[in-house]
């Protein structure tokens, strides 16, 4: 029999979101049907909704940041069973067979699937995804503030795994938002000594209390000066453009800037900047579904959880003009 779901979607670009159903068909081999406990809402959602980035396939129902409870499994699931408590992030299904795929890089293969991106998202009561896209939700992580781990969480953990950031390094954090808080946790819990670049003073206190050992003004030039060849590793999770010779000027011989906020402007960089201290600039997507397990074991080990503002799903739209606000601490979560 067909599954009714109940969701929420936008028509045009910035539209409010407007409660429809649909149907879903039978399941197919290795699918699963997931029933929606939260999902938490990205600013990747919002600029979704708003077609910031040009390539909006309208009607869109956004949603990619889910925990929910397993419905029903198509045929050859092995990896869940029915009523596992899992979670799903930016893509619903991989191709399995391309070399990204085949060398445990899901994220980077060329026919992934997003969750939410030319299929229904988690601003829904049910959603359908790939087995193998699906993470089982370890104990120690609490399922009610969990969503954003399974994007924000996993975006900012990956380059830790992928540079072989050690436990001496020093690492920096460019803006407390939604990403930048979870990645002074996670730096500091993965032993770093952590700075963190904030113009909000509020936030600075933050900072401080989530282990922050040095707080730096973003918007002086003088304090981005003072930070000057101290760090190791340089995350940056704004998206808005900066001054980004500034800021490669805090990196050691040798240190990295890793740009995971989608600036909508090329960098501005003077490559001397890079040559003669042998810097690099580097980005990369969300993570692996192997990434996001090692994340949540950490996050589970270190009792680390993103700070989380909820909302019902009947307040979507209260929640998604809250996030644009600027004011949410420090993510925005839509709960049953």
């Amino acid at each position: 029999m067909p599954t009714t779901v109940n969701a929420y979607r936008s028509n045009e670009p910035g539209g409010r979101l407007e409660p429809y159903r649909f149907e879903l068909g039978d399941l197919a081999h290795g699918e699963v049907d997931i029933d929606v406990d939260s999902c938490g809402i990205c600013y990747s959602d919002v600029s979704m909704i708003d077609n910031d980035w040009g390539f909006t396939p309208y009607p869109i129902t956004p949603g990619h940041e889910i925990i929910g409870r397993i419905r029903a499994i198509g045929s050859g699931v092995t990896n869940v069973a029915v009523g596992d408590v899992v979670g799903l992030g930016w893509n619903a299904a991989y191709c399995g067979t391309c070399r990204q795929c085949v060398a445990g890089d899901q994220n980077l293969c060329p026919d992934a699937e997003s969750t939410f991106i030319g299929r229904p998202g988690g601003y829904a009561d049910i959603v359908r995804a790939s087995a193998a896209a699906v993470l089982p939700i370890p104990d120690g992580v609490d399922p009610s503030t969990a969503g954003p781990l399974m994007c924000g969480g996993v975006t900012v953990f990956s380059p830790f795994l992928q540079y072989g950031v050690s436990p001496t390094d020093r690492v920096g954090v460019i803006g407390l938002g939604g990403l930048g808080h979870m990645a002074v946790k996670l730096a500091k819990a993965w032993g770093c000594e952590v700075t963190a670049f904030t113009s909000t003073g509020s936030k600075a206190d933050a900072a401080r209390e989530m282990g922050a050992h040095r707080v730096f003004d973003s918007h002086d030039a003088d304090a981005i000066a003072a930070a000057a060849d101290s760090l190791d590793l340089l995350v940056s999770t704004v998206n808005v453009p900066l001054d980004w010779n500034a800021y490669l000027g805090t990196l050691k011989r040798q240190g990295r800037l890793h740009v995971l906020g989608a600036v909508p402007a090329p960098l501005d960089i003077v490559n001397t900047e890079l040559m003669m201290a042998n810097r690099s600039v580097s980005s990369s997507p969300s993570g692996s579904p192997t990434t996001a397990l090692a994340m949540l074991d950490f996050a589970a080990r270190h009792d680390i959880a993103p700070v989380c503002e909820t909302f019902s799903f009947e307040q979507v739209n209260e929640a998604i003009d809250h996030l644009r606000s600027g004011n949410a601490r420090f993510r925005v979560v839509l709960q049953r």
